[in-house]
């Protein structure tokens, strides 16, 4: 009993590694045909109007009433102890540290990532793949790298999107509607808010952006044959791309803190 237990969690776990090198293989040679000829412009265009453009309402919705969650939250925690002066630091710091590209990501990976693995599952069903190789043309310069790609341009964009916004999501209840001062909550956050914070929500964007459109690629190329393959790929590759943010968030926090 024992014994089989052992033998399915090694088992397991080297499924789990192959599959882990297997993907790290497809992602360094997707970004290693980013630099080779020939630069497909006007595909990267294409990619950065659809994970980026198209992303741009949902983002700017969940970032708003974020935002206004922080404030509302934070103002009632912070007047019990009398310190309603620091709301705009508390909500700067929650969304540029780690709210801002967590949740971008996750809404990237909801609405694009999804999109992304479905489609190239279904190129990979219907055999278009297979006919961009017969065609000499590499499928995953042609498909995979433009996204990447746009993802790695994108993802850093719309997270600062959504820290602006929360922050005047934040502004709109403390200070209009709550009656904390106008000067109070920006001072805040400029005394509050450097560079490492900054740059740590930038690194943390662009590490979400990759893993995010690495797995929906890596899974949409790989699919199984059938229409179930595509739905199962799409489950997993979403499901995925939130457990490894979530646990890049974790790694990389303990980095900068």
């Amino acid at each position: 009993m024992v014994g089989r237990l052992l033998r399915s969690m090694g088992r397991a776990v080297l499924d789990w590694l192959g599959a882990l090198g297997h993907a790290t293989l497809f992602l360094l040679e997707a970004l290693r045909q980013a630099f080779l000829p020939p630069y497909r412009f006007r595909r990267l265009l294409e990619e950065i109007h659809f994970i980026g453009w198209k992303s741009g309402l949902i983002i700017l919705l969940t970032a708003a009433f974020t935002g206004m969650v922080l404030g509302l939250q934070g103002y009632y925690t912070l007047r019990k102890y009398g310190s309603e002066s620091a709301l705009g630091s508390a909500v700067a710091l929650s969304l540029i540290r780690e709210l801002g590209p967590v949740l971008t990501a996750l809404m990237v990976s909801g609405r694009a990532g999804s999109a992304i693995t479905a489609k190239i599952g279904i190129m990979r069903i219907s055999e278009q793949l297979d006919a961009l190789e017969s065609m000499a043309v590499n499928p995953v310069q042609y498909v995979v790298t433009p996204k990447l790609v746009a993802g790695l341009i994108c993802v850093p964009l719309l997270t600062a999107i959504f820290d602006v916004v929360g922050i005047l999501g934040g502004y709109v209840v403390g200070v209009w509607l709550l009656g904390v001062g106008s000067g109070v909550y920006f001072s805040g956050i400029s005394q509050s808010v450097v560079a490492l914070d900054v740059n740590g929500g930038v690194v943390k964007s662009l590490v979400f952006g990759l893993t995010v459109i690495t797995v929906s690629c890596y899974k949409g190329y790989f699919t199984p044959r059938g229409a179930e393959g595509v739905s199962r790929a799409t489950t997993e590759a979403v499901v995925s791309s939130a457990v490894l943010v979530l646990a890049w968030d974790y790694v990389l926090t303990s980095f900068f803190m």
